[in-house]
This record gives C-alpha cells, structure tokens and sequence, in this order.
C-alpha cells in the first residue's frame, strides 16, 4: 500500500484539482453532466483525504511488468 501513497504537496493539489471539477459540476447543474465526470472528481477527492492514489493503483495494473 505505501507504493500509492502521495505526499502532502501532490494531496493538496489533487484536492485542489477536484474542487474545480465539483464547482463546474455544480454550476452545470448535477443532472445535466455526464456520469463519467463524476469518477475523477471522486478519485481525486479520494486521493486527498486518504493520500491513497487510485491513478498510481490503475497506472502500476496496467503498465508493470508480469512475470518474466
């Protein structure tokens, strides 16, 4: 787990990063966008509350090597 975590720096600026995101969700109207808008908006919430990153966790599945 300690390969997902982020530091303060990177927390802040996740959290940052997704308040723009929930205002330009709010002020477009909750029911008007898309769903697929709410899932970065939730990650990076996510990642600035726990320190843990969903992106780092998806990036290391997909692109590190297997076995071999």
């Amino acid at each position: 787990m300690k390969d997902f975590m982020i530091g303060p720096a990177v927390r802040f600026f996740l959290f940052v990063v997704a308040c723009v995101i929930w205002v330009g969700i709010w002020l477009t109207g909750f029911g008007t966008v898309h769903w697929l808008l709410y899932v970065p908006a939730v990650f990076f919430v996510f990642a600035a509350v726990t320190g843990i990153c969903p992106g780092m966790f998806f990036s290391k599945l997909l692109f590190s090597k297997g076995p071999g």
